[in-house]
């Protein structure tokens, strides 16, 4: 149960809280008074300078990459602030409310990162009695794919069957997809929102249940006393960007006035080289 974030714009480096505006960005980063499990960011620059230029040494993709992750709230990490001012040309970020009583540990917090992409996912793969994918001895899946995601979750899964059609040949928007279609064939009543993006490619993916948000979810937010903003949990919304070609997306929880709705099992599949997005069914 998490609350996703995400950008991508024509190869201009822009920080989330230019892409954002500080309101909106302090708002995202309050969210994490309930989502409280830890959070992370992936972040992808276009340096002001190729790594080969001065020594010599072999030329490689124009691109910077960091990774921040961290089992403090966001609220309470004094690097959020830092890193929502680093500009990036695509940058995804997750904050964390744990589920399944998976464990609050380093390897779980998202976003995960391998084969050059980075992944963050917002959902419980359970079956209808509460059973995690995590238990599931028997789900085809190449436990090395799992291991090189460096996650122990459900979420780990879903991005290890992700890579696993990439290895069979599929276009990376096409991957997602049919790693969907797999895991909702078992678990169909799970939410499989994610963010996902590469050297090229951002995609942002809303994927649940037509039914109302779970109680469980509910019951978190009324701790809170909080309950009412729960009822559009699942829901993804879109705008383009107000400065360079490209666009951000984003979990509800905060004020998204002007925004778009993105609908359900549909994907936004962006280039973070140009800016442009299309919008496709699953």
């Amino acid at each position: 149960m998490c609350r996703l974030l995400g950008y991508a714009t024509a190869n201009v480096n822009v920080s989330l809280a230019e892409a954002l505006g500080m309101r909106d960005c302090a708002a995202y980063r309050e969210l994490a008074t309930i989502h409280n499990d830890g959070w992370g960011t992936a972040l992808l620059t276009a340096p002001a300078q190729a790594a080969h230029a001065t020594d010599g040494g072999a030329p490689s993709p124009e691109t910077g990459f960091s990774l921040y992750r961290n089992t403090i709230a966001a609220h309470h990490d004094p690097m959020f602030p830092e890193l929502a001012n680093v500009p990036a040309r695509s940058g995804i970020w997750h904050l964390r409310l744990a589920s399944s009583n998976l464990p609050l540990v380093l390897e779980n917090q998202q976003p995960f990162h391998a084969s050059g992409l980075s992944f963050a996912h917002n959902g419980d793969i359970s079956d209808a009695s509460g059973r995690n994918i995590t238990t599931n001895r028997a789900w085809p899946i190449d436990q090395n794919l799992v291991q090189s995601t460096g996650g122990r979750s459900d979420s780990a899964m879903y991005f290890a069957t992700v890579l696993q059609y990439l290895g069979y040949g599929f276009a990376l928007d096409e991957a997602l997809a049919q790693a969907v279609h797999e895991l909702r064939a078992a678990y169909p009543d799970s939410s499989y929102n994610c963010l996902i993006q590469g050297e090229g490619t951002f995609i942002a993916l809303r994927a649940h249940g037509d039914g109302p948000t779970s109680q469980g979810v509910i019951d978190v937010y009324d701790r809170y006393g909080r309950a009412d903003e729960a009822a559009d949990y699942s829901v993804l919304r879109y705008r383009e960007l107000d400065g360079p070609r490209g666009l951000v997306v984003a979990s509800s929880g905060f004020a998204q006035d002007g925004w778009q709705e993105l609908p359900n099992n549909h994907m936004i599949v962006a280039s973070n080289r140009t800016g442009e997005y299309r919008i496709r069914a699953i």
